[in-house]
C-alpha cells in the first residue's frame, strides 16, 4: 500500500460515547416525555431514511400525533451524545502529528445527518482539524456507497488508490472503502470480532495512535 491521503471514520473510531447509546437514548425519551423507543426500532427506521439535516426524520417514523415532536426528540437526543462522547485515548496526539507533519492529508467521512455529525466534532474541538471533512447526510447517500468515499478524496485532491481509510464497521468502512480503491485499516474493539477479507491491515482501538502508525510506517509513506 502507498497512500497521500488518512480517511478516518468518526464514531467508534475516533470517538466514543462514555454511555451506551441504548442509555443515551433512553435519556433523550425520558427527557422530552416521548413514549418508548427501543434501540432496535430506533435503528431499524435509522435504516429507512437518509437523515439529511438532523435526525427528525427518524423520529417522524417512530412518533404518532399527540407525541413530542419528532424534532425536539432529535435535538435531545444529540444533545445527549454530544455530552457524553469522548475521543479514543490517543487520538489527538495522532490526529497532531498527522495533520502537522508532513505528507498526508488527513479527512473524515462519516455517516448520519449533517447536523448531529458536525456538531460532534465540534463538541470535540476538531472543527478544523482535518483538511476535509464530509458527512454523508450531505450527499443524500451514505456508506458503503462507493460515491461516498470518492466524494472525500475529491475533497482531499487525492485519487482513492493513494488513500487508506480507517474504520471499525466491516462492511460500511472496510469494504465499502475497498470497493471504492481504497485501503482499508479496520479498528477492532468489539470481542470476538474478525478481520474482515478487504482489510488491509487491522488494528485495535485501544492501541490505535501506536498501532496506526506502525501500518502506516511500514506500507503507507507519503
Amino acid at each position: 500500500m502507498t497512500s497521500r491521503a488518512v480517511v478516518f471514520d468518526l464514531d467508534g473510531t475516533l470517538a466514543v460515547p462514555n454511555r451506551d447509546r441504548r442509555t443515551l437514548l433512553a435519556e433523550a425519551i425520558e427527557t422530552t416525555d416521548a413514549p418508548p423507543v427501543s434501540r432496535s426500532e430506533y435503528l431499524d427506521a435509522h435504516g429507512q431514511v437518509v437523515a439529511g439535516e438532523t435526525r427528525t426524520p427518524i423520529f417522524e417514523r417512530l412518533l404518532t400525533d399527540g407525541d413530542p415532536s419528532p424534532d425536539a426528540v432529535a435535538r435531545a437526543y444529540r444533545e445527549a451524545v454530544n455530552d457524553a462522547l469522548e475521543p479514543v485515548d490517543g487520538v489527538e496526539t495522532l490526529l497532531e502529528d498527522l495533520t502537522d507533519g508532513p505528507g498526508y492529508r488527513v479527512g473524515v467521512l462519516t455517516d448520519g445527518p449533517s447536523l448531529a455529525q458536525r456538531s460532534k466534532l465540534d463538541r470535540l474541538g476538531w472543527t478544523e482539524r482535518f483538511d476535509a471533512t464530509l458527512v454523508t447526510g450531505e450527499l443524500e447517500t451514505r456508506k458503503p456507497d462507493p460515491a461516498a468515499f470518492e466524494a472525500i478524496t475529491d475533497r482531499l485532491g487525492v485519487d482513492p488508490e493513494r488513500a487508506i481509510y480507517v474504520g471499525d464497521d466491516p462492511e460500511r468502512d472496510v469494504a465499502g472503502a475497498a470497493a471504492a480503491g481504497l485501503d482499508a485499516v479496520q479498528v477492532l474493539h468489539d470481542e470476538g470480532s474478525e478481520p474482515h477479507p478487504d482489510a488491509n491491515a487491522v488494528v485495535e482501538r485501544d492501541a490505535l495512535e501506536t498501532g496506526l502508525k506502525t501500518v502506516l510506517a511500514s506500507c503507507c509513506q507519503p
